[in-house]
């Protein structure tokens, strides 16, 4: 073969499809800039693959002129390896601050060459026209070279910044580059004196591939479709030269003279040969093919079905995010940790890796009567494309089976809070004839307790009372509860509360209200005054033996959120003995726990309730300087919502 007729194809292919790769670049760098530098690298090699075709047809000034333009290519090169690199700080940060007048003096090296002797060409009998460097263009080809070494260098030193892979892609680009600077000064060699034909040259327009593939092959999909099919079409093609190999050493006697007179049918039968090892080497080219483009699992329709099955089997949060970190376990071969977020609130937490798959519910959605439910997946650096889909997929899945999982616990949380409904109701009425069945005999020893004699009828009438405080008591807590809301002033409330017995039963107590004048609230006036009237009883039962009583009841507005409605903090606080920690654990407010003597031990249960229908809130405030100060708080959004509650 005419060694200047392959030497001229290769440059043609070169040229034009590094013009078809720089071009198509161009245009992906709209959504990714550090493609831009890469397009212009590639627009430059094809400048210099058009100059040594020029030189080939006697075009001997625009070929020189081109080649000599070679310094551009690495000041692009180099552009890029410091924007993919992307290095924070040091001191590749501080040469992108120089990268624009590294293109200036490449700019003005190649005007120089132009203008100084700096080329000139030797024609070689059967070899092609070669290029060769003189005078100033030495200056041209050490500083074409210095400058490609030190962008090879520096995203060879950039991979120990990334890890994943962007570092395997670092990588790949810094060997592939590294092996495209050594095939394109191949083209000195007659500058040395050495007439040899440059083979390494032929071999560009594959290394351009490489290079672009190891940049693109982890941001497109489209690149690795691409790929997949070329090396399908490489391997079939080497299968079938094998097998062109193998029958022609079989029927090499024939030779061609003789292969006309073979029959037809033979050559039918060779041919139907090749076509069947072709065509049953096709398939296990193509999975070959897709292990090595796409490595890892490959989603089919019946893993995903069996994802779907198995998280439909999850009745609550932790079990749903123990079964996802497991089935995402094995397809990726390697820990991931799944977490549940709603509404700002984690859920649950399962797995440990540095793959986190996070599904959450956005709270404007959910608002809205849309389930909202999205995933966000972090430390996917490592996954391959096949891979990140898959993550994808299962994550799409994950939210699917969220969404299905809320509106079950919704609907069962429904369904427990109706039977609970239903059971106090039926609570209540029982209270209520228990109450009516009890009051008759109490009656009747209240009457018979006239005959016998004062101190005796005294203690009998005490534990009357008491007995008739706890049925009433037990009729307000396990009864109706109707809320009749007003808007009326609390500081009155308060007082006629206090004072009427107090100079009696409390002489040493020092009382005060801190609430002003013309705070006013919406609630149950007659609801309110129950509760203040329960605290106060109970603050005042464990302040009698106290040395130096004191009391305090104080009131405020204030908002408890950003953004949220003011709400009424009302307080009542005492000196007396510290409440039991015991009691603070989930206990305070419970019904029959009493730690007073002579207590119904139903005071702070029916407080709660009547402020939790006010949709309010009561606890007791471990970090007052008061030792015992129990602390409501009422919204007062201009609405009370209004509850029956059995």
């Amino acid at each position: 073969m005419d060694r200047t007729f392959l030497f001229e194809t290769m440059m043609l292919l070169t040229c034009v499809g590094a013009s078809w790769t720089g071009i198509w670049l161009w245009w992906h760098a709209r959504f990714q800039p550090v493609l831009k530098p890469l397009a212009a690298f590639c627009l430059m090699m094809a400048v210099w693959c058009g100059g040594h075709l020029a030189l080939q047809h006697e075009m001997l000034t625009a070929g020189k002129a081109l080649v000599l333009a070679n310094p551009l290519m690495p000041a692009f090169f180099l552009q890029f390896s410091l924007q993919y690199v992307a290095a924070p700080a040091g001191w590749i940060r501080q040469l992108q601050k120089w990268q624009g007048l590294v293109l200036l003096c490449s700019l003005l090296v190649t005007l120089l060459s132009w203008s100084q002797p700096s080329a000139r060409v030797q024609i070689e009998y059967s070899l092609p026209v070669f290029f060769v460097f003189e005078g100033f263009g030495w200056f041209n080809l050490t500083y074409t070279v210095l400058l490609g070494v030190l962008a090879h260098w520096l995203l060879w030193r950039g991979r120990h910044l990334h890890q994943g892979n962007k570092r395997h892609s670092i990588i790949a680009i810094s060997m592939t580059a590294g092996l495209g600077l050594l095939l394109a000064t191949s083209f000195v060699f007659p500058s040395f004196g050495l007439t040899w034909f440059p083979y390494p040259m032929l071999v560009l327009p594959l290394y351009l591939i490489l290079l672009v593939y190891s940049v693109v092959r982890y941001q497109m999909l489209a690149v690795n479709a691409v790929a997949s099919r070329a090396l399908v079409y490489l391997v079939m093609a080497l299968l079938l030269l094998l097998a062109m190999g193998l029958f022609s050493a079989v029927f090499g006697q024939l030779g061609m003279p003789a292969l006309t007179a073979v029959p037809g049918w033979q050559l039918w039968l060779y041919s139907s040969l090749l076509l069947l090892v072709a065509a049953a080497a096709y398939r296990p080219a193509s999975r070959l093919a897709e292990r090595l483009i796409y490595p890892g699992v490959q989603l089919n329709e019946s893993m995903v079905s069996r994802w779907q099955h198995q998280l439909a089997q999850a009745r609550d949060w932790q079990q749903l995010a123990a079964l996802a970190a497991e089935l995402l376990r094995q397809p990726l071969k390697q820990q991931v940790q799944v977490c549940v977020w709603q509404r700002e609130q984690q859920l649950a937490r399962q797995g440990d890796g540095l793959l986190v798959l996070s599904c959450y519910q956005d709270s404007q959605q959910a608002a809205a009567g849309r389930d909202g439910w999205s995933y966000r997946l972090t430390g996917e650096l490592d996954l391959t494309p096949s891979l990140k889909l898959t993550a994808e997929v299962f994550a799409s899945l994950l939210c699917s089976s969220c969404a299905r999982l809320d509106s079950a616990l919704a609907l069962a949380a429904a369904e427990k809070q109706q039977l609970a409904q239903q059971h106090l109701v039926e609570l209540g009425a029982l209270a209520a004839a228990m109450a009516h069945e009890l009051r008759n005999p109490l009656n009747i020893i209240s009457m018979a307790s006239a005959a016998v004699d004062t101190e005796l009828r005294a203690h009998i009438q005490t534990q009357l009372k008491r007995a008739d405080r706890l049925i009433a008591d037990m009729l307000v807590y396990a009864g109706r509860l109707h809320l009749q809301p007003s808007r009326f002033a609390l500081k009155p409330l308060v007082q006629s509360l206090l004072p009427a017995r107090l100079a009696v039963e409390y002489p040493q107590l020092h009382w005060q209200i801190d609430i002003a004048d013309e705070l006013e609230l919406t609630a149950d006036a007659y609801r309110i005054q129950q509760v203040l009237q329960n605290l106060l009883d109970n603050a005042l039962a464990f302040l009698r033996n106290q040395p130096a009583p004191a009391l305090l009841v104080r009131a405020c507005y204030q908002k408890t959120a950003v953004g949220a409605v003011p709400a009424l903090i009302l307080q009542v606080c005492n000196n007396g003995p510290a409440l039991d920690p015991d009691l603070l654990d989930g206990q305070l407010f419970r019904p029959f726990v009493s730690k007073r003597a002579g207590g119904s031990g139903l005071g702070l249960a029916i407080v709660a309730r009547i402020v939790s229908a006010h949709g309010g809130t009561i606890c007791h405030r471990a970090d007052s300087q008061w030792p015992v100060c129990f602390e409501i708080c009422l919204p007062q959004s201009g609405t009370l919502n209004e509850q029956e509650m059995a």
